[in-house]
């Protein structure tokens, strides 16, 4: 149920427009509404970023401290950041706030058949992937967050990171203003990967649209996104969704959920597993097949964060984490395809044979 603060990502719901949810909740919605296998999640709308700055302290405070950034010098950006950071962090939140999120959250718990169920939660800025740049990366995820409290903590953090330094510096050099900014917040339920990472519907080093690269590691994805582990990678020929070519990365650690269930622990993998691919030949084609229908629903490259549930095989344990547009081969003129030797006549053969 929608509230002030809060609108449900489900495929019935109705489309809030981006500068109500930001640009990260309002594509899952459309993914959700495209019947893709989005988990269930809610979102903290713009509103709520916004109540919390009607307060002029705050604001002036916020104000005071970024007259000091200086974009060129890195650690002057860190120390406005941390400051500003924890300005936002520390703030009282309203309690009609704090009440619609936290229903919010025990609508999902009991959505889900689950008290306390573990979720993501993730910025969602109204300045996200704009046609002139790309913020992807730049805010903060928590992952692994059970529990009310924790939810509205994790919230507040995510309202912070508007102002990471990396943020700051990369405004100023897109001279993206930050005034009319605002900060939604997706808190979505987790999933128990198996094997998480990315994929993209061309091909990152030349731009080739005729493939799609899934990028794997065990566990939870972001020691892939974060370029923590070298992932195993997946090259598919996108017309005929067969795999033509595959690099097994030296995946040395895992992120897990911890034994008592509360946070995440990161472990070794051991031998046999950080040898082997972490996906089958069908599990990649199914990933393909989900980043090729992202696709089709943005209508545009897409690269997209999966999740392949633990205790279930591809299709029915994948999930479609989130999907955004692809931003730097899409402002160049298209490419040739590459032609590798599984594509085109080798290519149909083994899709008839099977071999």
């Amino acid at each position: 149920m929608s509230s002030r603060y809060t609108v449900p990502l489900r495929s019935g719901a109705e489309g809030p427009p981006a500068d109500l949810v930001g640009g990260k909740c309002a594509g899952l919605l459309e993914l959700a509404r495209a019947g893709q296998p989005v988990p269930r999640a809610f979102a903290v709308t713009v509103d709520a970023f916004r109540t919390l700055f009607a307060d002029p302290a705050l604001r002036a405070a916020v104000g005071a401290v970024l007259s000091e950034l200086d974009p060129v010098d890195l650690a002057v950006a860190e120390t406005v950041s941390s400051e500003i950071r924890r300005l936002v962090s520390g703030h009282p939140v309203p309690a009609e706030l704090e009440e619609d999120i936290s229903a919010g959250y025990r609508a999902l718990c009991a959505e889900l058949g689950q008290p306390d169920v573990p979720v993501a939660v993730r910025s969602s800025a109204t300045s996200e992937d704009l046609t002139q740049a790309s913020f992807a990366g730049q805010y903060d995820t928590c992952l692994w967050i059970r529990g009310v409290e924790a939810v509205l903590d994790a919230v507040r953090h995510c309202w912070s990171s508007l102002w990471t330094a990396r943020a700051l510096v990369y405004r100023a050099a897109h001279g993206v203003p930050d005034e009319g900014l605002g900060m939604a917040v997706c808190v979505q339920e987790m999933v128990d990967a198996r094997t998480a990472g990315v994929a993209m519907t061309l091909n990152p080093v030349n731009g080739d649209r005729s493939k799609v690269v899934v990028e794997a590691g065990w566990g939870l994805g972001e020691p892939v996104l974060s370029g923590e582990v070298t992932p195993d990678h997946y090259l598919v020929d996108k017309v005929l969704l067969v795999p033509v070519r595959t690099v097994v990365g030296s995946k040395f650690h895992e992120l897990v959920p911890a034994p008592d269930g509360q946070g995440l622990l990161r472990r070794p993998v051991d031998d046999e597993r950080r040898a082997a691919p972490c996906l089958t030949a069908a599990e990649v084609v199914e990933i393909a097949r989900l980043a090729k229908q992202s696709e089709r629903c943005g209508g545009a490259p897409q690269e997209i964060e999966w999740a392949l549930a633990r205790d279930l095989p591809a299709p029915s344990g994948l999930r479609l984490l989130q999907s955004r547009a692809e931003t730097v081969w899409s402002r160049r003129r298209g490419t040739a395809a590459e032609v590798t030797a599984e594509s085109g006549a080798a290519g149909i053969a083994r899709a008839l044979t099977g071999l």
